[in-house]
């Protein structure tokens, strides 16, 4: 676990201080040559066209990225495995910079330029960028999801071979890739991306009701279905509205609370108004922002808890 914890905090340190780094590195133009020539080779009925094709596409990196795990394991004290791990989870991790798309549609100086630059936060091929405070923050938080905490979950599970089966069943979903895929190959990639997935969004929630409003978070969760084992069911971003909703009805409570007080003790002394961490008109970014780093935060001090548990023991 000690390993795991300084292979994350490496990867995000470089992502965060090398982006020109990371745009030159994160490429798979390699996956979908590959699905296109797996899609060339095999004809109308095979496995390759049924639900569960894909397998033939993600066995062979993903048993490579394992026999490599294992051979390194104990090379050089361990370092070997340490800095393989940690060029996986960097590459893996992304592809883009969650921070900066954010900001590009934060700092926007007008309608249409925000448009363009939402686009990034919506998948290649779906439907169009939607400009209203609560869909950006469902944008945010699924980005983080499939950005940043769904290569991290399943790198803490799988070591570097989960963080690349992540990151390629992403790709086969939603990517550039899914257009190379067969119809009902494709379908059978997004139900396991969502089986995937589902855990995820399950450790993000309680993230979300440990930094933010349990109760809020708690019935927002219920209430989009949370509870049940049905993968299908989207309620990550049900849960995001109601936790950035009530963040900013807790800040507009407390900027009231202070223009009472000064007005009442201090006459004459009114109060500056509060400087938004973004320019623009969405409010809600600037908290869905706040909102994801501090789950990171809480995700990051759990595998650190378990870490100095481990010394101790």
């Amino acid at each position: 676990m000690s390993a795991t914890l300084i292979a994350v905090a490496v990867a995000l340190v470089l992502g965060h201080m090398a982006p020109s780094l990371a745009a030159s590195v994160r490429h798979f133009g390699w996956y979908r040559d590959w699905l296109r020539w797996l899609d060339s080779r095999f004809p109308e009925g095979s496995f390759w066209r049924g639900r569960w094709g894909l397998a033939i596409a993600l066995v062979p990196p993903l048993l490579l990225v394992s026999l490599f795990q294992l051979a390194l394991h104990d090379a050089l004290f361990g370092l070997a495995s340490l800095i393989f791990g940690v060029a996986v989870l960097f590459y893996a991790w992304g592809p883009r910079d969650l921070d900066v798309d954010v900001d590009a549609v934060a700092d926007a100086p007008d309608p249409v330029a925000r448009r363009d630059a939402a686009t990034s936060l919506w998948p290649e091929g779906g439907m169009p960028a939607v400009l209203d405070g609560g869909s950006l923050v469902e944008a945010v938080f699924r980005n983080a999801q499939h950005r940043w905490f769904g290569v991290l979950f399943w790198f803490l599970v799988a070591g570097p071979a989960g963080a690349l089966l992540y990151r390629l069943v992403a790709l086969s979903a939603e990517g550039e890739a899914s257009h190379a895929l067969p119809n009902e190959t494709r379908e059978g990639a997004r139900f396991f991306f969502a089986i995937l997935d589902w855990p995820v969004a399950q450790l993000m929630t309680l993230a979300l009701a440990l930094v933010g409003n349990f109760d809020t978070v708690l019935g927002a969760w219920r209430d989009a279905g949370g509870a049940s084992f049905d993968v299908t069911r989207t309620f990550l971003g049900a849960v995001a509205r109601a936790s950035v909703n009530c963040e900013l009805a807790d800040e507009a409570a407390d900027y009231a609370d202070d223009v009472g007080g000064m007005e009442a003790g201090e006459a004459g002394f009114a109060p500056p108004p509060p400087v938004p961490m973004f320019t623009g008109e969405v409010p809600e970014l600037r908290d869905a922002m706040s909102l994801v780093w501090r789950s990171l935060l809480v995700w990051l001090a759990v595998m650190a808890l378990f870490v100095i548990a481990g010394w101790v023991a």
